[in-house]
């Protein structure tokens, strides 16, 4: 079992930065692949970022590419996702995933999931 917290969020101005953070317990946290996911009302959870239990791999949505990037700590039990350049597309709900598997998956088949932390950015 994994409990994922979600953190960092916030309301921000176009162009600005956000560092999300992801704090998870449970013994096998290094073990899991993490994603990052976002959603806006009235559509469905989208892929955003990905990593494997390494942090030797990681994979992004085309609309965040070269804006967004994750990274792991499996010493500290925390992933995150740093968003740069942010616009008012980016507002959404950003939830954090863990999955018990060695490969990126851009699908919503993640084991474990956070409550989500809202990102709003304003032009």
């Amino acid at each position: 079992q994994v409990r994922l917290v979600e953190s960092g969020g916030g309301l921000v101005q176009a162009g600005s930065s956000l560092r999300l953070s992801c704090a998870a317990s449970g013994r096998r946290f290094g073990s899991y692949t993490m994603g990052w996911f976002r959603q806006t009302p009235g559509k469905e959870r989208e892929f955003v970022a990905g990593i494997t239990w390494s942090g030797s791999s990681t994979y992004y949505a085309d609309s965040v590419k070269g804006r967004f990037a994750i990274s792991r700590d499996n010493a500290k039990n925390t992933v995150y996702l740093q968003l740069n350049s942010l616009t008012p597309e980016d507002t959404a709900v950003y939830y954090c995933a863990a999955k018990a598997t060695v490969v990126v998956s851009r699908k919503s088949d993640y084991d474990f999931w956070g409550q989500g932390t809202q990102v709003t950015v304003s032009s």
